[in-house]
C-alpha cells in the first residue's frame, strides 16, 4: 500500500537522492531551503510502500500572475527497481487532491526518465500533457565521467579545448580565482547584467543568484570561479558541488577578452575542483544538438561543452497537468512567449 507523506529530516532525504541514478539538485534538500528564500512555500514529499521509501518529491508552490502551480522541478526522484507508472500515478493523484482544496491551476513537472518511448507512452497515459516551457531545468544535458586521471581528461578532450587551456597557463596575466565568500555573488552578478545587456537577454535576478549561492554554501556545496587577466574580471561562474556530482550553473564572460579563451581554463579548474571533491560526474548543464538545433540560443554554449569530452544525456520533456480552465490561458501565453525567444 502506497502512502505520501512529509519528510522532515534533512539526512534522510539527501540519502535517498544519493541512491538514485539519475539526480540534480533541484531536488536537494538545500534546493528547497533556497525556494523558500524566493518566497515560495515547500514541501518535501516522500512515498512510501510500507516502510520503505520509493520516491521524493520536492513541490514548490508558485503563485505567479498568470496562475498558481505546482513545480517540481527534475522530479520525482524515483528509487531504482520501482514501478515508475505505479509511482507518478500515485503522486499526481494527491496532488490533485490538494489542488483541489488549494485552488491551483496545474501541476508542472519534468521527472528525469530517460527520453524513450515507453516513458513518453507512461507519461501521456497519466494524462500529462508536453509543457510548452521547460521547469527553469534543463531537459537535457551534457555530462562527463571525471573518475579518470586529469592526464586522460585532457586527452579525451576535443584537439582546440586542450590547446586553448594549455596556452591559458602559459599565461601569466590569467589567474583563477575561487571564492565563496558574500561578496563574490555580487561580484558575478555585476558581469552578469553587463553580459545580458549587450546580448539581449533578461538574466537571472541578484536576489537569485544570492539566494542559490547562500544556500549551498552552507554546507560547502557551491564556489564562485572567477577568471581575471589582468586582475579584471574576464569569466565568471558558479559551480554547485553536491551529492558527487560538478554542477556547472551559471556563467557569464565578457567579449572584450575572448580572444584570451579564459572560459576554458575556467571550466578546466572547476572540474578539476570537482575531482578534488570527491566527485565522478560533471555535469555542464544544458544542451541542445547544434547539428539539429544550429540557430538556438544554446547550440554556441554547448559546442564550448562538447569540446571537453562527455556524451549527452536526453530526459523526457517538461509536462504538465491542468487542474482548472485557467491552465489553457497560461499555456497559450507560453506558447506565443517561446515563439518570440526563438525556443
Amino acid at each position: 500500500m502506497l502512502r505520501c507523506r512529509e519528510i522532515s529530516e534533512k539526512e534522510k532525504w539527501e540519502d535517498f537522492l544519493l541512491n538514485c541514478r539519475e539526480r540534480t539538485f533541484l531536488q536537494s534538500w538545500n534546493w528547497g531551503d533556497f525556494q523558500k528564500k524566493m518566497g515560495n512555500e515547500v514541501l518535501r514529499l516522500g512515498l512510501f510502500e510500507e516502510d520503505d521509501l520509493r520516491a521524493v518529491a520536492l513541490v514548490s508552490k508558485i503563485k505567479a500572475r498568470r496562475g498558481k502551480f505546482y513545480l517540481i522541478q527534475h522530479g520525482p526522484a524515483i528509487a531504482e527497481g520501482s514501478d515508475t507508472k505505479k509511482l507518478l500515478s500515485f503522486f499526481l493523484e494527491e496532488l490533485k487532491k490538494m489542488g483541489d482544496r488549494e485552488g491551483f491551476d496545474f501541476i508542472r513537472m519534468n521527472p528525469l526518465l530517460m527520453r524513450t518511448d515507453e516513458s513518453k507512452k507512461i507519461l501521456e497515459q497519466l494524462g500529462l500533457k508536453e509543457s510548452p516551457m521547460h521547469a527553469n531545468a534543463y531537459e537535457s544535458t551534457w555530462k562527463l565521467d571525471i573518475t579518470p586521471s586529469e592526464d586522460n581528461l585532457l586527452a579525451d578532450m576535443r584537439k582546440t579545448t586542450r590547446y586553448l587551456i594549455r596556452q591559458c597557463l602559459k599565461n601569466k596575466d590569467i589567474t583563477i580565482e575561487r571564492r565563496d565568500d558574500a561578496e563574490a555573488a555580487l561580484e558575478y552578478q555585476k558581469l552578469n547584467e553587463e553580459v545580458a545587456g549587450r546580448q539581449g537577454f533578461v538574466p537571472f535576478s541578484g536576489e537569485y543568484v544570492k539566494n542559490e549561492f547562500e544556500s549551498f554554501i552552507k554546507d560547502g556545496q557551491a564556489l564562485f570561479l572567477f577568471g581575471k587577466h589582468r586582475g579584471e574580471t574576464a569569466a565568471a561562474a558558479l559551480v554547485v558541488y553536491w551529492s558527487g556530482i560538478g554542477f556547472y550553473h551559471q556563467a557569464a564572460s565578457r567579449s572584450k577578452y575572448q580572444k584570451f579563451s579564459v572560459p576554458y581554463l575556467l571550466q578546466w579548474e572547476a572540474i578539476k575542483e570537482a575531482k578534488k571533491r570527491g566527485c565522478s560526474l560533471y555535469d555542464f548543464w544544458g544542451y541542445v544538438n547544434p547539428k539539429e538545433n544550429p540557430g538556438h540560443p544554446w547550440a554556441g554554449p554547448t559546442l564550448f561543452k562538447m569540446g571537453f569530452g562527455g556524451r549527452a544525456h536526453e530526459y523526457a520533456k517538461t509536462r504538465d497537468y491542468p487542474l482548472s480552465w485557467k491552465y489553457w490561458l497560461v499555456n497559450a501565453f507560453e506558447r506565443l512567449r517561446k515563439i518570440k525567444r526563438g525556443l
